[in-house]
């Protein structure tokens, strides 16, 4: 059975790597305001952040441990971690929502002329109002705000042994529940409903909750897997697919898997075959030193043999804490792959007006990759 949560080597380990990186970047501290990032450092888990009214800060300085700024309604929970200096103010506060606590605390831990590095380039944002930011630079005159050097995308890009072990478990969970799609689902069913019961076959298999589900079905395909769930009751021909981001101690999987609701139609047959032919290939090839352009060409060869770009954007993604992370599997992202990546790799293709989707989870080693989702074969199951 999987632990939850992390020893404290595992933060002392992550903070360590954070510090040379910042020592590299000439940072005199990181300030960290997204739940991942904040959670990243500290093992601070809670819904609480999905009400957007509260900011919360974190601060990594130069050498020590991490300093939390945080409103007081979180003080008890964070006195949990490993953190020891949390710093806390009764939010909100329409005057003065922690910008105060968090100026007088930078200008501690950082020297005057000093760097505060904030992650700025892409899946990332500040989470606080523009006017407080603005307020935090004129309480900061002897100090400059900068990017991060991509010191936190690199960090999370790669997993520790026991974060890859979060993620598989909730791979496993997810493929429990997948297995059980066929008591759920069939002609007749509306769809809204097999999303409503696929969620609660999730919960029931162990997961924490079920903050992502898409999917479609239509036939011979879908049209599009991002709209909400309709009352549309599945009829012979359609193809359903359900696709799962669902949490296990504060980590997602993200793969699906496709159904076709009575025989299915030889071209969706040929097509759901190509798509793991496709993600295979990626497969075969993820190995470090590989790139994720390097994985992106490989698939999308096999979905367009040979005959050009697929329209599908990019075809996977990295996956941990959050649903979506870096690196994007595209023609354009050069990043090298190493030992501790977890990916999905996610062929899309067209089949007479329609698409269907495939996606998987695999993790990175020294050697061959592995899947952490259940690999499945080509041929495409039924309902």
């Amino acid at each position: 059975m999987t632990n939850r949560g992390f020893e404290q080597a595992e933060f002392e380990a992550r903070l360590g790597r954070a510090q040379m990186a910042m020592a590299k970047a000439d940072l005199d501290a990181l300030l960290l305001t997204t739940e991942a990032q904040v959670r990243y450092f500290t093992g601070y888990l809670t819904r609480f952040w999905e009400s957007p009214t509260r900011p919360w800060f974190l601060i990594v300085p130069a050498s020590g441990k991490p300093v939390a700024v945080i409103p007081s309604i979180g003080a008890a929970l964070m006195g949990q971690t490993w953190v020891e200096d949390i710093r806390s103010w009764s939010a909100p506060d329409l005057a003065d929502d922690g910008v105060s606590l968090l100026g007088e605390a930078l200008r501690e831990l950082t020297p005057d002329r000093g760097r505060i590095g904030v992650p700025d380039g892409h899946e990332t944002h500040l989470r606080m109002p523009l006017a407080d930011l603005r307020r935090l630079e004129d309480l900061l005159p002897a100090r400059q705000i900068v990017g991060d050097a991509g010191i936190i995308r690199g960090l999370r890009m790669v997993k520790s042994t026991a974060e890859i072990a979060k993620i598989e478990n909730a791979c496993a969970i997810a493929g429990r529940a997948f297995g059980r799609v066929p008591e759920i689902a069939g002609a007749g069913v509306p769809l809204d409903d097999v999303f409503r019961r696929f969620q609660m076959l999730c919960l029931e298999e162990g997961a924490d909750w079920v903050p992502y589900l898409a999917g479609g079905a239509e036939q011979g395909g879908y049209t599009d897997v991002i709209s909400p769930a309709r009352a549309v009751p599945l009829v012979a021909g359609d193809v359903l697919m359900l696709d799962t981001g669902m949490v296990w101690d504060g980590y997602f999987c993200d793969y699906d898997r496709n159904w076709s609701v009575g025989p299915a139609s030889t071209a969706v047959k040929s097509a759901h075959a190509q798509l793991i032919e496709a993600s295979d290939a990626a497969f075969d090839i993820a190995r470090p030193g590989a790139t994720a352009a390097d994985l992106f060409h490989a698939m999308n060869d096999v979905l367009t043999r040979g005959a050009g770009v697929t329209e599908a954007g990019r075809l996977g993604h990295g996956l941990g804490m959050s649903l979506t992370e870096w690196p994007s599997l595209i023609a354009q992202d050069h990043t090298p792959l190493e030992a501790g990546m977890v990916l999905t790799l996610e062929p899309g293709i067209a089949v007479g007006g329609k698409i269907i989707v495939h996606e998987e989870n695999i993790v990175i080693t020294d050697g061959a990759p592995r899947f952490i989702s259940p690999r499945i074969g080509p041929e495409i199951s039924t309902l």
